[in-house]
């Protein structure tokens, strides 16, 4: 997380600025869906690949190291946004299995109602009053 924290922190610093119809901050990127990140990333990762084959050079410049930060923002933005789809489709499928479960539970009671005897049925009617 320390590592996510100095990404963030230098985005910050440097008022770093994404490929998005023009160009759009840190904060926007929470905004945006998973396969709008994902357009961005391949935006970055095709100009990190042109930047590797443009130079002989293996040092690392300040603009390599930015795109490399960037990359690792979307990266991390993403998977949060994964795990939150995740999660939400988890707990619509939790509600909705126990919607089910309460249904069956019902029909159950019903069911135990109606093979209860003429007698049982009069006697629980008179206790409701």
């Amino acid at each position: 997380m320390t590592q996510n924290v100095n990404f963030f922190e230098m985005a910050v610093k440097t008022k770093m600025r994404f490929p998005y119809k023009g160009s759009i901050s840190v904060e926007d990127l929470y905004d945006l869906e998973i396969k709008e990140l994902d357009l961005i990333f391949k935006t970055l990762n095709s100009q990190l690949k042109q930047i590797k084959e443009e130079s002989l050079l293996e040092t690392k410049s300040m603009e390599d190291q930015i795109l490399d930060v960037k990359i690792q923002i979307v990266k991390h933005i993403f998977n949060i946004k994964q795990e939150e789809e995740a999660k939400r489709i988890k707990a619509k499928e939790n509600k909705e299995k126990k919607q089910r479960l309460m249904e069956i539970l019902a029909n159950k009671e019903d069911q135990d109602l109606l093979n209860k005897s003429k007698e049982d049925i009069q006697k629980m009617l008179n206790e409701l009053e």
